[in-house]
């Protein structure tokens, strides 16, 4: 972070970081609404696994490419206008996918381009479009967030900041798991979880607005140059210099987040066909996971801001996954056991990951760094919920997708090795990027 005058005080910082992470509060919590009332969506709308996974898939079909487009505009016209945008975009998108159920017109054209064989209703229709919508914003908005965080924390409690950041966010997570299986329940609907999204959402939104506020207040108080990342000239040809070590970071990327958000998205239907529990039981232990790391992780942070180690911990985390995939598939252990593992390992991975960002890339290209590394990670969120969701319908079975995590994770351990050897001493010891 750039000054002219002087820094502003820790708590405005502090301040800063709650009112960013605050915003994708609602976002997180939109993205999980739909896993803890799965098997409600199936039996209610008459979905099957496939169509549930889809639900999941297009949200992040469009930040294949929506992400890298995010970050580069990021860092052409800054976090605040494009933050707001794509903040705006997540509650237009909750929005639609709430008013599905009872919004069935569709324009004829439409249907009669759609596979009959596919049987999707216009109820469908219009849930699949508000969560386009949702993820033509969300993960851009992520991309912002972490772009903000990097310029305010840079050498400053960087890992811990992002760490209580992930803690925040994830608290919609959780939320999502720990209440809306029973809200669903309670009252025997799906369309109160899909409003409550709806209301949380745009209480982000009305927090980015304070953090706007803050950030012109810090620019005009403070002195601060160039604080929002606007301005500077960016060329897509940069993403070429990039080092090996980003590819290493982003390929680890889609391999560790390919393994656990899928998972999630039919954790509650797995241990309620597995292991017969309720839904509201089913989705408080797909909870068990965000507990864990909404704990652990500024833990995980602030020793990692002490003592280094990034790449060594991510090699940790990546190992972790492999025997708690084989433990739920294969054996008849209480969930909640291998759940708490993977908890650990998705705190300690991503505690070292987003910080590790600005360490190779200079801040001038955060934006851009971030955007083209959410961006790699879509292409395994959009590929692997519908994939899992085919398997099941084709087997009877979530038991094989659990091979396919564990799998997962094996490959993640390859190159989280080669990102500690090429980066051992940076990573480790914390020493920042230097301009191109």
């Amino acid at each position: 972070m750039k000054t002219t005058v002087g820094d502003p005080p820790r708590w405005y910082r502090w301040g800063i970081l709650l009112m960013v992470s605050i915003t994708v509060f609602g976002s997180y919590l939109a993205y999980d609404s739909i896993g803890p009332i799965g098997p409600m969506i199936k039996k209610a709308l008459g979905y099957d696994s496939r169509q549930l996974g889809l639900l999941y898939s297009i949200y992040s079909i469009p930040n294949i490419v929506m992400v890298f487009l995010g970050g580069f505009v990021i860092d052409k016209i800054g976090t605040r206008l494009g933050g707001f945008i794509y903040a705006f975009l997540v509650l237009l998108g909750v929005l639609i996918t709430a008013i599905a159920p009872s919004w069935h017109p569709v324009p004829s054209f439409i249907m009669q381009a759609i596979p009959a064989e596919w049987q999707w209703s216009p109820v469908f229709i219009w849930m699949l479009l508000g969560r386009f919508v949702f993820g033509l914003g969300s993960e851009s908005l992520i991309v912002a967030q972490s772009t903000i965080i990097a310029r305010w924390f840079k050498g400053n409690e960087l890992a811990l900041a992002f760490g209580l950041n992930l803690t925040v966010s994830r608290l919609g997570t959780f939320a999502a798991f720990f209440t809306f299986g029973w809200i669903a329940d309670h009252f025997r609907s799906i369309q109160p979880v899909l409003w409550a999204s709806v209301v949380l959402c745009a209480v982000s939104l009305a927090s980015y607005l304070i953090y706007i506020a803050m950030d012109k207040n810090a620019e005009r108080r403070f002195g601060l140059s160039m604080s929002d990342g606007g301005g500077d000239k960016v060329l897509l040809s940069d993403i070429w210099k990039f080092p090996a070590s980003f590819w290493y970071i982003s390929t680890l990327c889609v391999l560790f987040y390919s393994s656990i958000f899928p998972f999630t998205a039919f954790s509650t239907d797995f241990f309620h066909e597995k292991w017969g529990y309720s839904q509201d039981y089913a989705s408080k232990i797909s909870s068990i996971i965000i507990t864990f790391s909404m704990i652990c992780t500024p833990i995980f942070g602030t020793l990692i801001d002490r003592y280094g180690r990034r790449a060594s911990v991510m090699i940790v985390g990546s190992l972790m996954l492999i025997p708690t995939y084989l433990l739920m598939g294969y054996t008849s252990l209480p969930p909640w056991i291998p759940m708490s593992i993977m908890g650990i390992a998705f705190s300690l991975v991503p505690a070292a990951m987003w910080p590790s960002m600005p360490l190779i890339i200079n801040e001038a290209r955060l934006g851009t760094a971030y955007g083209l590394m959410t961006m790699i990670q879509n292409f395994g969120l959009a590929l692997f919920p519908f994939v899992i969701g085919c398997v099941h319908d084709k087997t009877g079975s979530y038991v094989p997708a659990m091979l396919v995590f564990s799998s997962l994770g094996v490959a993640g351990i390859v190159f989280a090795v080669l990102l500690y050897l090429r980066e051992r001493e940076r990573l480790e010891l914390g020493r920042p990027a230097t301009p191109p």
